[in-house]
């Protein structure tokens, strides 16, 4: 059964290996949202702060959660790579139409990821 799992701004499908009181031990199955880039303490800043480049969680990546972080699976269940491809495409999309500083640095994180990811994962990520 898999669960929506929220990480700094990523989100994910993942499933519970091991179950605690109150601790599970997740495995990331499915990437929902890819990780916004920048810095998470200043969003949508470029200007004195370091960019940066964020990283999706890996296929079989395993966390320890609460159980409270754990929500409903409610979204089409995918295979890893398929889902980081859309998660990775939305996200582009979505700066592409915004037009700023952010977005462009952004966007280039992006190809430098899907260059590591395609690496990382021997498919290519367009």
């Amino acid at each position: 059964m898999l669960y929506r799992f929220a990480h700094k701004t990523g989100s994910y499908g993942v499933s519970v290996i091991e179950e605690d009181d109150n601790q599970v031990l997740v495995q990331i199955e499915q990437v929902i949202k890819h990780p916004k880039q920048g810095d998470l303490h200043h969003p949508n800043e470029t200007k004195n702060v370091f960019f940066h480049e964020r990283k999706a969680l890996s296929q079989f990546e395993k966390r320890y959660t609460s159980k409270s972080k754990l929500r409903p699976f409610n979204v089409e269940e995918l295979d890893y790579i398929q889902s980081l491809q859309i998660a990775i495409t939305n996200l582009e999309n979505k700066l592409k139409e915004e037009n700023t500083e952010y977005a462009n640095c952004s966007l280039a994180n992006l190809a430098q990821l899907k260059k590591d990811y395609s690496i990382q994962y021997k498919q290519n990520f367009e």
